[in-house]
Formats: C-alpha cells, sequence, structure tokens
C-alpha cells in the first residue's frame, strides 16, 4: 500500500532528524579496539603470538589457595568467592597479554564507537551459546551491565558513565554514555563478563546476593566439584562455542584446574614441595632463597626460574585509615615514612632481593620523576592552592638508612614532623590533647609479621603505641571492605593504561562507599581533578603526562607509605607443566595459555 504524500513527507522530516541526531561512528564495524590508535593484530589473525598454537589439551593442574569460600558468586560485596572463577565468564572482547590497551573481539564478533566516544556498539557473535546450550544476546549483555552495577559498588563506580543502552536486534546492542570524550570507556564495556539473563533473574536469585549453586556460564570452563570451603574443580567445556576462534587458539589448554585451599601459606608451601600442588607463585623472599634446596629442584623435577614482564610494579604499602583522624594529617603521614627502615629490612629480612617503591606507577613511563614538566605544570597550575607546596618540588624521595639498624636521624625527622601536626611526647609517649598515639596494624599473612616488628620497635622510639593484629581472611575481608582497621598491607596494581578505575582507588566519591578500593580515604579535590584529566585524556601523551600528575600528588600528599617491589615474577612448578617459550610482555597468562605435557 502506498503511503499518502503529505505522511511521506512527515516520514522524511523524522528519518532526516534522526539521522541529524545519531552519533556519527568513528569507524565501520571492526574486529578489536585499541585506546589510542587501532589495535596491533589485523582482522583475521591466527592467533595471538605469545601462545603455543599446537599446545596439546588435557591433563590436570592443582593450585593453592589460602583460607576458604562460601560463594561462587564473585560479583557481590558479601561473602568470600572461590578462586578461579574467572574461568568461567566469558567478556564481549579479550585483551592481548603484548599490549597496553586493547580488545578482540569474543563474544562480540565485531564493535564500533561514535566519533566522539558518546557510545559504543557490539554485533554479537551468532554462534555464542551458555554451557546450557541457550545463545547470548543482546537482552543478558544488557542485564549483565544492570546487574553488576547493582551488585557490586566497583561496577557503579566502574560504569558510572553508562546511562542507557538500545538494543537493535537480538545481536546488536549499543550503550550510551553520559559525558562525550571517555576513550576508554568502550574498552571497558568490552571486559564486561556476560551472565545468563533467564538464570539469575529467576525468583530466590540475585547477583548481589551469594550463592553456591553452580549457573550455567559463558566461558571456557565450568565447574565440576565442589567441596565447599576446601576445593574447587573446573572442567574444561568440550562443547565450548568459541574453542576454535582466532582469540582462543593456544589458550585454554588444560582438562581440570583444582584450587585447593590451606589455612595459611607455609602449609600451602609444603604441599607444593609435597607435589600435592603444582604450581606456586612465590611472595616470600625468605622462602625464594632458603626454601627451595630441595632434591626436586636440583634435579629439575621441580623448575624454579624468575620471569620479567614490562608492564607496571604498581604500589604496595601501607595504609593508614584516613577516617580515623589521626591519621588525616600530611605531617603525620610523612612521619611515619620516616619511621620505617627500608635498607635494614632489606639486608636482613629480604636477602638483598627487593627495591624500594618510589611511584604509584612504579617501573613505567607513567611515573613521576624530578621536577614538574611543562606539560605537568599546565594541569598542576590551576589546582595550586590545593596541592602541598612540595608537589612543585623534585620528587619526594623515600628515606635512606645505611642498613645499621640505627636511625636515630630518621627518628628526629619523624619528631620534628608529628610536633608539626601537634603530636609531642609527654611521659614517654607520643600525645595530643592528652590523646595518646596508637597504630593496630591489622594482617591476614602472618609472614609479615616478621617485616612489621622492626617497625614498631621504631615507633615505639618515638612514643607511639604500636601493635600487630593477625586475623582469618573472612574477618579481615570483613573489616576491610568497611573500612574498619589503622593501618592494612595493601597494593594497587596498575596497567600501562590507567583509567576509570582510579575513580575506586584515590576518589572523593569512592572514600565513604563500602567494598570499594579507596581504602586510603582519600577525599583531595586535586585528585578527584587529575583523575578525570587521565580519563578524558585525547591521545596516549596526554594519559602519560595526567598519570604523572596524578602521581605526584599521590606521592607529595604521603597517601601511602611505600613498601617494595620484585623486578621480575618468582615462579615454581612441576615438570610436565609448560609454558610459552616466548611469553607475552604483560603477564603470565597463567594457566590459560599454559598446558600439561602429555606423559
Amino acid at each position: 500500500m502506498s503511503v499518502p504524500p503529505p505522511v511521506a513527507n512527515c516520514l522524511k522530516t523524522v528519518a532526516l532528524f534522526l539521522i541529524l541526531m545519531s552519533p556519527t561512528f568513528a569507524a565501520d564495524w571492526q574486529h578489536g579496539l585499541s585506546l589510542f590508535g587501532k589495535p596491533e593484530l589485523p582482522r583475521g589473525f591466527a592467533h595471538f603470538p605469545y601462545v603455543n598454537e599446537s599446545a596439546p589439551k588435557g591433563g590436570s593442574l592443582r593450585i593453592a589457595a589460602i583460607g576458604s569460600f562460601d560463594n561462587l558468586n564473585q560479583f557481590t560485596i558479601k561473602g568470600n568467592a572461590a578462586s578461579g572463577l574467572g574461568l568461567i565468564h566469558d567478556t564481549l572482547m579479550t585483551g592481548s597479554l603484548d599490549e597496553a590497551s586493547a580488545g578482540y573481539g569474543l563474544i562480540a564478533e565485531a564493535v564500533k564507537h561514535a566519533a566522539d566516544y558518546s557510545s559504543v556498539s557490539f554485533r554479537l557473535n551468532k554462534n555464542a551459546k551458555f554451557s546450557d546450550g541457550s545463545p547470548i544476546t543482546a537482552d543478558d549483555v544488557a542485564f549483565s551491565l544492570t546487574a553488576l552495577k547493582k551488585a557490586h559498588p566497583f561496577y557503579r563506580a566502574y560504569y558510572a558513565d553508562v546511562v542507557g543502552y538500545d538494543i537493535a536486534g537480538p545481536h546488536e546492542i549499543t550503550f550510551r554514555f553520559g559525558q562525550k570524550g571517555n576513550r576508554e570507556l568502550p574498552m571497558i564495556l568490552g571486559q564486561l563478563p556476560i551472565l545468563k539473563k533467564a538464570y539469575w533473574n529467576a525468583e530466590g536469585r540475585s547477583l548481589a546476593e551469594t550463592s553456591l549453586d553452580i549457573p550455567p556460564v559463558s566461558g571456557a570452563y565450568e565447574i565440576a566439584k565442589l567441596d565447599a570451603g576446601r576445593a574447587i574443580t573446573y572442567q574444561r567445556r568440550a562443547d565450548y562455542w568459541a574453542k576454535d576462534l582466532n582469540v582462543n587458539i593456544g589458550k585454554n589448554n588444560i582438562d581440570r584446574v583444582t584450587y585447593v585451599y590451606f589455612g595459611d601459606d607455609t602449609v600451602a608451601f609444603e604441599a607444593l614441595k609435597a607435589g600435592e600442588i603444582d604450581f606456586r607463585r612465590e611472595f616470600s623472599s625468605r622462602v625464594w632463597a632458603t626454601g627451595y634446596d630441595t632434591p626436586a629442584v636440583k634435579s629439575g623435577t621441580m623448575v624454579k626460574e624468575t620471569v620479567t614482564l614490562e608492564n607496571s610494579a604498581g604500589m604496595q604499602g601501607f595504609v593508614f585509615n584516613l577516617r580515623r583522624p589521626r591519621f588525616d594529617n600530611i605531617h603525620v603521614r610523612e612521619a611515619l615514612n620516616w619511621a620505617y627502615d627500608f635498607e635494614w629490612t632489606k639486608k636482613n629480612l629480604f636477602y638483598g632481593q627487593y627495591a624500594r617503591t618510589g611511584s604509584f606507577f612504579q617501573g613505567s613511563e607513567l611515573a613521576a620523576s624530578g621536577p614538574p614538566s611543562k606539560e605537568e605544570l599546565a594541569l598542576l597550575e590551576p589546582l595550586r592552592d590545593k596541592l602541598p607546596v612540595k608537589t612543585f618540588d623534585p620528587l619526594f624521595d623515600n628515606p635512606v638508612s645505611d642498613a645499621s639498624g640505627n636511625i636515630r636521624q630518621n627518628l628526629r625527622k619523624a619528631r620534628a614532623l608529628f610536633e608539626k601536626a601537634g603530636w609531642t611526647i609527654q611521659d614517654g609517649k607520643l600525645q595530643k590533647d592528652g590523646v595518646i598515639f596508637t597504630i593496630e596494624f591489622l594482617l591476614v599473612q602472618p609472614a609479615f609479621e616478621r617485616i612489621v616488628a622492626p617497625y614498631i620497635k621504631n615507633l615505639a622510639k618515638l612514643g607511639i603505641e604500636a601493635k600487630m593484629r593477625s586475623i582469618d581472611p573472612t574477618q579481615y575481608q570483613n573489616r576491610v571492605t568497611n573500612y574498619d582497621f589503622d593501618a592494612v598491607v595493601m597494593s594497587f596494581g596498575q596497567s600501562l593504561s590507567p583509567g576509570n578505575e582510579q575513580r575506586d582507588y584515590w576518589s572523593s566519591a569512592a572514600a565513604d562507599r563500602p567494598g570499594g578500593r579507596n581504602y586510603i580515604g582519600i577525599k583531595d579535590a586535586a585528585v578527584d581533578a587529575l583523575i578525570e584529566k587521565l580519563i578524558f585524556a585525547r591521545s596516549r601523551q596526554e594519559l602519560v603526562t595526567a598519570t604523572r600528575a596524578l602521581d605526584r600528588v599521590l606521592i607529595s600528599n604521603h597517601y601511602i607509605m611505600p613498601q617494595w617491589h620484585a623486578p621480575h615474577e618468582r615462579l615454581a612448578y612441576w615438570q610436565g607443566l609448560v609454558r610459552p617459550a616466548n611469553m607475552p610482555k604483560y603477564g603470565l597468562g597463567f594457566p590459560t595459555i599454559w598446558w600439561k605435557e602429555k606423559q
């Protein structure tokens, strides 16, 4: 039936309006994304360059986990999720361990974004299926985002700028953004784990609650065996729809992956030596130096090796909770650093293996150094009245000692800083307004007790009443989730392309949100402003400059007391477990790109 002319004219007008109002897309559908420029691998690439495309399939792998678990849903703030759950959930796109920030099609076979970064669209692979055989649809993708944002504060912050979505059919979805210019949002939406809407929407289920029910999954593995709190086994899926995609060639090689739980790390290490565990990343310098003098290592039956990667070491340090008034003073935080004797610790406890960390982006081009550059100053000058004066000086260097154990000069400097903050020694105790300065170091790893003990002795010389308290992982997680601590040891990992996650680390909005990662409790307008500069950077150079400026501000405020980092990964594993000879630049890829030799 033909349309009458007046109606046809109206339809043409509406169509023209919609065209004018629709976002202009940067390009046609693409096979991948990169934060700046194009991804390195071309459309139709055979496989990632670091995998062994001929790796045999089969075998089993046992990995140690510490503590216990009561939950198979890692997307809620509640409970203790089992280790290894990342094996069962695929994402829209998957990253390359050879590129700082790139994503290639997995569940989504293609992607495109608006030229002004106001939206991103994904086209799903029509063959994509959950483990129960049902198709993965755009409805499942939309549900996954909505449910994750409701279930956990991290996802609420991470995807805060996603304000809506439009479904164009069962295999196409567009996400709309509240602000233009956030180049990372298309990338991080590609990292969205995809969950089955019909399962999680069923009566009695909620992604915000803990569960020991085994769900249908989108990934290469499914849960095959469960001994709640003690062990969990994942089985490689023979019917996995994406096993022959180029992004999966040479990956997901091991048939069964089991995480076995132990009460503490000492017992887990003994299990490795007894052959009950196949692989271990070693985090103890003492154990690395003295614990592997065994017949298995000497004969080569157990491999002991170091692997050097090119990614940032990030930051590990003592976090002092700024929500406690005594730590909410820059002079107090700097004084606590002067009381720490890293050189003595390195010599006597670390077997000379570690270096002191001086940056939140240690070991990368993102780390600040020396005085601010001209480009950094352009970002810092408008914030001058919100910044410590030392921000504009050459970067603060951590205190050093001669490793003799005598840090009298450093303690004198610490005492002067405490006095600036109004804390003075009275009757042998550091006090202010009649209140004694106390610190409780909350620990979950008993191995840290030998490291904290010498620090406590130095603090005592300043009149500080400090003590350690080691608790089980469940209690520890609950207290950290609710920021119920004076001081903890915390790590902040960093990629080579930092972005929206920095809000969760340092922003004022995250400071009072339980379950976030602003453990420190930072509420700093200058930090907030620099995070936004970083997120909305228009080029790699702008990103580097903004990150260096942020790094400089975090350091000059003494928001964390830096600890140390190792220059490489320390690995121990039994013969028969094999890694690629050509390891990727930015990750171990364990266990995904490793395999077991056929016996």
